[in-house]
């Protein structure tokens, strides 16, 4: 697990894969899984799936039931998270603690893998991002959005990340500081953004409905209330 800080000025680099995106192309296109050669993992995970559909540890219907389960969630487990966070400070401080406590709270499961959630200021804001692959709580957030996994964001993210979250309309004081969090097979992130202004009257549904899912990323702040 790395941890990587910026300042206002230049970013420092860290994890280039050597891919220099075009500025004025936001998300290059990426080529279909059938039209490139499948990777090594991705063949042994082929693989180790028919080997224990062949033993009977699983069945087919076990795996296209799991598969249909990750593919249901969404981000509005974390919506909810960050929304009982908003209006309960206790909740907020058992959640930066130790996540999958405070989440089983709502009843809420994590999975196996930690996340540690990562709550913006307004001195410091977060953006997660996994540099070598796409590690990503598909637990708490469903299934990662096709940018997060592509080149151009896993290698600028770290290199230019001021300038990746004006891409997404992102515009952060000068002066602020921008933490990087790099995923990995060991530890994934959340982000705890800050509450919008104005919304102090309204209740604790209405306000999951302001928290996108990129803001759970880093890379927008919630819908205004």
């Amino acid at each position: 697990m790395s941890r990587h800080e910026h300042t206002g000025g230049p970013a420092h680099a860290h994890g280039h894969d050597g891919y220099d995106a075009d500025p004025t192309h936001r998300h290059p296109p990426r080529p279909d899984l059938e039209d490139t050669p499948l990777a090594y993992h991705q063949v042994m995970q082929m693989a180790v799936v028919s080997l224990l559909v062949e033993k009977g540890v699983v069945s087919a219907d076990d795996m296209r039931a799991q598969i249909e389960r990750m593919d249901a969630l969404t981000p509005a487990r974390g919506a909810r998270l960050v929304a009982r966070a908003w209006v309960d400070g206790g909740f907020r401080e058992r959640l930066l603690a130790d996540s999958k406590a405070a989440a089983a709270e709502l009843g809420i499961d994590l999975g196996p893998i930690p996340i540690l959630v990562m709550e913006n200021t307004p001195e410091t804001h977060n953006l997660v991002v996994c540099t070598l692959c796409s590690c990503y709580p598909r637990f708490l957030l469903g299934l990662p959005p096709d940018w997060y996994k592509s080149r151009s964001y896993r290698s600028r993210a770290v290199r230019e990340p001021r300038r990746v979250l004006a891409e997404f309309g992102t515009d952060l004081d000068p002066d602020s500081r921008i933490r990087v969090h790099d995923s990995t097979a060991d530890m994934r992130y959340m982000i705890l953004p800050m509450r919008p202004a104005g919304t102090e009257g309204m209740s604790e549904e209405a306000l999951a409905r302001l928290v996108t899912r990129d803001s759970l990323i880093g890379v927008a702040v919630p819908r205004a209330g």
